[in-house]
């Protein structure tokens, strides 16, 4: 290298690579960010809680879409159905099971289906879901806990290497061991001297579908519409006072130079009583002249309003249907479009959050009880657990929106072995075992009552004519 090209600068870059979306300037001056998820949720996590359940209360667009997402996540409930490779003992696990089922519920409301909603609604609304498992002397209850109840204020380091964030307890590896549990709610008088309840993990069901790595409470699935239902209720508001405004019809007398003379007409407070008749010409006395309101109405503020609504429903990940309830432009195609999109979202929530979170410790814990207990015979169970405790989780079937070409469609994939029975049903939210179960029994009763609801084999095939080929 020579002395002269340590002075020499380098040339400008033909290209530049970069992400617009890292890059500075006066475009991004004002934009927001967003920083690390764990300290953003935690401390986002109460007054976005406190928010979503006001217009959860409060606004109809909200409540219709919490209430389609619950539906959609759980309907009438996530049916378990076990796989033990013995029929006899699936039929004894299920028996047992939804024996328990029917008791599950602590406070004595509901059942474990009904829970179930609660938990799903719980999640959504509040952006988590606690449920502790009790034991009891007559078997397992659970108990459905509001957020606030495991102490969000409670957040220290633990002489074992262990610590607390926001009342869930980890160990130095970080894995949760405990919940801190306030004995009473927040808003209870006197709840701060109350304390808590350390709760063991394995007894306690945190039900929360994360943003992201590094999460430790859930955040409202209404976060992303909070502001925009707080503008749409003012939008609203304001609009119903325009038009109570404009369908206000008044009239005003001016004295065009002081020298009117007396108005027939009653007078109250300085407003005449005396209103306009049909056909009426009346005559003014000398020197008025009279004058009516003319109020501005809003101009297409209904699009406005539709296209909020729709940004609402996109915000939920629901279709805009759901929300506003208006079907007034849908057909078959963007309602199959829509539906089978929202029925790919549930059920990567059902299979990926409600079922590992919820649905399957729930079984787990619930038949080893029923065992331990001995409500439920099974002398392998020590040796052979994990063939007791297997089981497959169902949720409920999305509505057709076709039935007849649904019901082909399932059908021409089933002669062209693109999909198993077992597939099929378990699509429909039944265990394929199950029913058949229920099929054999219709078709033996059928029989014994010499009765057949089969059309084709009802039908008698048309008789010949004498002498006919």
């Amino acid at each position: 290298m020579k002395l002269i090209d340590l002075f020499k600068r380098n040339s400008a870059p033909m290209q530049t690579r970069r992400f617009d979306g890292a890059a500075g300037g006066r475009r991004w001056s004002s934009a927001p960010s967003f920083g690390r998820t764990g300290p953003e949720t935690l401390a986002a996590s109460a007054p976005i809680r406190s928010r979503a359940r006001y217009f959860v209360a409060n606004n109809p667009w909200a409540a219709n879409g919490v209430s389609a997402l619950v539906s959609g996540l759980v309907g009438f409930g996530i049916k378990p159905a076990s796989q033990h490779p013995d029929a006899g003992n699936r039929a004894s696990i299920g028996a047992a099971f939804a024996t328990w089922a029917k008791r599950a519920d602590a406070e004595g409301r509901t059942d474990l289906f009904g829970l179930q909603a609660n938990a799903a609604r719980a999640m959504i609304v509040d952006g988590e879901a606690f449920l502790h498992i009790e034991t009891r002397a007559n078997g397992l209850r659970l108990r459905l806990l509001p957020a606030e109840m495991v102490d969000e204020a409670d957040t220290r380091d633990l002489p074992n290497g262990g610590y607390v964030v926001a009342g869930i307890e980890f160990n130095a590896a970080g894995q949760r061991v405990a919940y801190h549990v306030l004995k009473a709610r927040p808003t209870a008088v006197s709840a701060s001297t109350y304390g808590t309840i350390r709760v063991p993990a394995e007894d306690m069901l945190h039900l929360v579908h994360p943003l992201g790595a590094g999460q430790v409470r859930g955040v409202s699935w209404l976060a992303p519409i909070l502001l925009r239902l707080s503008e749409l209720d003012q939008l609203e508001d304001a609009l119903a006072v325009g038009v109570k405004t404009a369908a206000m019809f008044a009239g005003f007398l001016v004295d065009q130079n002081g020298t009117g003379e007396p108005f027939d007409a009653s007078d109250e407070s300085g407003i005449l009583t005396r209103g306009l008749e049909p056909g009426v010409l009346q005559r003014l006395p000398s020197g008025f002249d009279i004058r009516f309101s003319t109020p501005q109405q809003a101009q297409q503020t209904a699009e406005f309003v539709s296209h909020q609504i729709r940004a609402i429903a996109a915000g939920l990940g629901v279709p805009a249907h759901l929300v506003s309830g208006d079907l007034r432009e849908a057909n078959y195609g963007s309602l199959r479009a829509g539906m089978v999109a929202f029925r790919q979202k549930l059920e990567q929530i059902q299979f990926g959050t409600v079922i590992p979170q919820m649905c399957a410790p729930i079984w787990e814990r619930a038949v080893s009880a029923l065992i331990l207990r001995g409500d439920l015979a099974a002398t392998d169970f020590e040796a052979a657990a994990p063939l007791w405790l297997a089981a497959e989780h169902y949720p409920p079937p999305m509505p057709w929106i076709d039935p007849a070409k649904d019901v082909a469609a399932i059908r021409d994939a089933l002669e062209g072995g693109l999909m198993s029975r077992r597939q099929a049903v378990a699509e429909r939210g039944y265990d394929v075992e199950t029913l058949d179960s229920e099929i054999a029994a219709d078709r033996e009763r059928e029989a014994r009552l010499g009765i057949n609801f089969n059309p084709r084999a009802a039908t008698p095939e048309p008789q010949k004519e004498a002498g006919s080929e």
